[in-house]
């Protein structure tokens, strides 16, 4: 059986030809007093056929009430038509939601789809800002591969260029001075004092003493960058396990650059003309000047791809731009023929998305898109005062503290309570607190309280078992109990609809939604015996609810398993 969102989708869509299917939604309005489904199909043939789109409206209501999966069909304007579902067909879709994984689909076609997250410099642990980047892109990842893609999770290693030789500079100071030989020797500018450096000089001591001692950097640069950066991947690495994130691969910068990928990359770009030597204007007001220099450099034509600014390839001392190496990696993806591509960037990256989607666009011949999920801030609240952040001073909070003081369960799910472009407050006390303005325990809550109902059946009637849909007369539901199959309903359109927006937050919102539901319905329970679940003498009642109250259990396990979540049976 179809889900009720795709039988009237698909409805609705049988009425349109294929070149209009896309332009026409079906989905529920936004005050539900309108109904349960809208539609815009009238107002999108109007234009096609020069009709008025009420009176076209009105006619296709008048024949959809001729189907009997349309209760009661409205117009409104400018063309909208909303129906209610009956109460029978709503009830007839409670076995789909049993079955398990219900709401996976092929939605996704199988196209093989690459999403980048975290990526962050391997100069320290993970802190708040990237847990964040970190769950966003692995449910996002989760759910991809839920409604029918191939995924990839990749995890790309920024070690090459200025930063990490700035990391191996700071971690053989730190060696010399475990050593006692730092005199004479200069901190380097911009380097990072954190105390995590000192327990990586002391491994290097562990492994090699003072071999390093008096040498030039010629001698020992190299050693200390791959070092350096080996021991921060297996921090991070510790992070993203603790967080449950586990990538597919791991693909490094540096190892492209040596083996000619930028050149080959670049080489591409010219042949298609898409590369010149000039001289970039001065930015305007003074503003990124970080990368501008008064000099005749290598450029893009990144104008060509709808770019504010051509973007410079090398640097004056003849090394290449961060760019470079970025576009040589996005090449590395290209050729291994992804059909669709995902990164996610802090949001201070928001400069960087138009460069990369235009070397994207031109290296691929407009083939293949790259799509870039910019993640904002995370705040840390303790006691009413915020945790600053900062591998530079080492005073940051890493995942792993995070983790550690609230648990992987709490962290996944707090990070996705917001829309990835809007800023995050994650109070240390709120997120623990056992109330409804705790939105992990709202809906833990409402999953435990399920369970407990089993329980309450089991004691009422210990002669029988836990019903299921064979044995159970869900006609039986009624008015009171379609909130919650209607919501339940709604899961597969919810599924899709945050794989295709690449909104992963839609889940915890789901969850949150339901979580409302069930809740009011137990509430009305304290009031009126009817509305219990279990009801001691109406057993053929009690029965219908379980079954209903199982399908709940089965989508909130589903949307757990995305989200990375353990549902609770008991809350201590």
């Amino acid at each position: 059986m179809i889900s009720l969102f795709r039988h009237y989708k698909g409805f609705v869509e049988c009425c349109v030809d294929p070149e209009f299917r896309e332009l026409v939604t079906v989905e529920p309005p936004k005050e539900a007093t309108f109904g349960d489904f809208s539609t815009n199909i009238a107002m999108v043939l109007a234009k096609k056929i020069k009709r008025s789109p009420t009176e076209l409206a009105q006619e296709i209501s008048e024949r959809l009430l001729r189907n009997d999966h349309f209760e009661k069909v409205e117009v409104k304007k400018p063309g909208f038509i909303n129906w209610f579902v009956p109460k029978r067909v709503l009830i007839n879709h409670v076995p789909d939601m049993l079955r398990k994984n219900f709401g996976k689909s092929d939605f996704g076609e199988g196209r093989s789809i690459n999403v980048e997250y975290v990526s962050a410099n391997p100069t320290g642990s993970l802190h708040a800002g990237h847990v964040r980047g970190a769950v966003s892109g692995d449910v996002l990842a989760n759910l991809l591969r839920f409604v029918g893609y191939k995924v990839t999770k990749e995890y790309y290693i920024n070690d090459a260029g200025r930063q990490v030789d700035i990391l191996a500079r700071s971690l053989h100071y730190k060696y010399l001075e475990q050593l006692g030989k730092v005199e004479g020797s200069i901190y380097p500018a911009d380097g990072y004092p954190g105390e995590y450096l000192t327990t990586t000089a002391r491994k290097v001591i562990a492994d090699h003493g003072d071999k390093f001692v008096g040498r030039c950097e010629s001698e020992w640069l190299d050693f200390f960058r791959r070092f350096a950066i080996s021991d921060m991947m297996v921090r991070i690495k510790e992070d993203l396990n603790v967080l449950a994130v586990h990538h597919d691969v791991f693909s490094s910068e540096s190892a492209l650059v040596k083996n000619g990928a930028v050149e080959r990359a670049i080489a591409i770009l010219k042949d298609k003309g898409l590369v010149y030597r000039g001289v970039l204007a001065r930015p305007k007001g003074g503003g990124n000047l970080e990368e501008w220099e008064e000099r005749e450099q290598l450029l893009f034509k990144s104008t060509v791809f709808g770019d504010d600014v051509d973007r410079p390839l090398q640097k004056s001392d003849g090394s290449w731009t961060y760019f470079a190496t970025d576009v040589a990696y996005h090449m590395h993806k290209i050729n291994r023929r992804f059909d669709e591509m995902v990164n996610f960037w802090g949001a201070d990256h928001g400069g960087y998305v138009k460069r990369m989607q235009a070397a994207v666009l031109a290296l691929s011949d407009g083939a293949k898109k790259l799509e870039v999920k910019l993640i904002q801030l995370v705040r840390l609240l303790e006691n009413g005062n915020e945790a600053r952040m900062s591998k530079r001073t080492g005073t940051f909070v890493s995942a792993k503290d995070i983790v550690k003081k609230v648990g992987k369960d709490v962290v996944r799910f707090i990070m996705l309570t917001r829309r990835d472009d809007v800023p995050l407050d994650f109070d240390f006390k709120k997120v623990v607190d056992q109330s409804r303005d705790n939105p992990i325990f709202y809906v833990q809550y409402a999953y435990a309280r399920s369970h407990s109902v089993m329980r309450l059946f089991r004691r009422t009637f210990p002669a029988k078992t836990i019903p299921t849909e064979k044995n159970a007369d869900l006609t039986l539901l009624d008015h009171d109990d379609l909130p919650l199959i209607k919501v339940l309903a709604d899961w597969p359109r919810q599924v899709i609809m945050a794989a295709q927006k690449r909104e992963p937050h839609r889940i915890a919102f789901f969850l949150s939604e339901l979580a409302a539901v069930f809740h009011s319905f137990w509430n009305q329970g304290k009031e009126s015996h009817l509305l219990r679940f279990v009801i001691p003498e109406n057993f053929e009642k009690t029965c219908a609810r379980l079954v209903l109250l199982t399908a709940m259990q089965n989508v909130m396990e589903t949307a757990f398993s995305i989200i990375g979540v353990t549902p609770l049976e008991e809350l201590r």
